[in-house]
């Protein structure tokens, strides 16, 4: 691959981070082909913050949107919220997550995720799972950063189906499919959660 300048390098880290915010300096000097230093001085020069920063930031942006819980509540760092249609939350993973033999995380780390973010994009002041159908497609192993996006789909009266991908690197590690009563809390506990949107 042809050496690129400088200029170059700064407009392709600068695009690659529109893209994919939560790249680490680590991942970036893998796809642009440089050191690790490089990448941090590259950073440097642009004012571009380091990844926990950025993910700070953008999840101060995003908390104050969420209506159906204390944005606190959400598994993760909620990064990006659009009510009633998606949202994208990242966990970091922690040893303590992790088996001790293994290091890989336990399944109801990755569901509590996918379920807060479930329920965090519903635009209603009170809503809750009523029915959680999950496939967990490979092991993650503590210390991996796992990204899940959450889109609404089909709606029936009070209730919604929403879709959670969870990611590492890319690479799907579970599905989930949720149907999320959104209305006052009395009702749920009454109504027929088990009809089919």
């Amino acid at each position: 691959m042809a050496r690129r300048s400088k200029q170059q390098r700064h407009q392709q880290l600068q695009l690659l981070l529109q893209e994919e915010p939560f790249l680490t300096d680590e991942e970036l000097a893998l796809r642009l082909e440089v050191s690790v230093a490089t990448i941090r001085l590259d950073r440097l020069e642009l004012g571009v913050p380091e990844m926990r920063e950025r993910t700070r930031n953008l999840a101060e942006k995003a908390a104050p949107g969420v209506v159906s819980m204390h944005s606190n509540e959400v598994i993760g760092e909620l990064i990006d919220l659009e009510l009633g249609q998606w949202g994208v939350s990242v966990l970091q993973t922690q040893p303590e997550m992790g088996f001790a033999e293994s290091g890989i995380v336990r399944g109801h780390h990755l569901f509590a995720q996918a379920n807060s973010l479930a329920v965090a994009v519903m635009d209603a002041p009170a809503a809750l799972t009523a029915v959680a159908q999950v496939r967990y497609l490979r092991p993650v192993l503590a210390g991996e950063s796992v990204t899940a996006k959450a889109i609404t789909g089909a709606s029936k009266g009070q209730r919604t189906l929403v879709h959670v991908t969870s990611t590492v690197n890319h690479n799907p590690v579970m599905n989930g499919r949720f149907i999320v009563w959104k209305g006052p809390l009395e009702k749920a506990l009454t109504s027929d959660t088990k009809s089919k949107i």
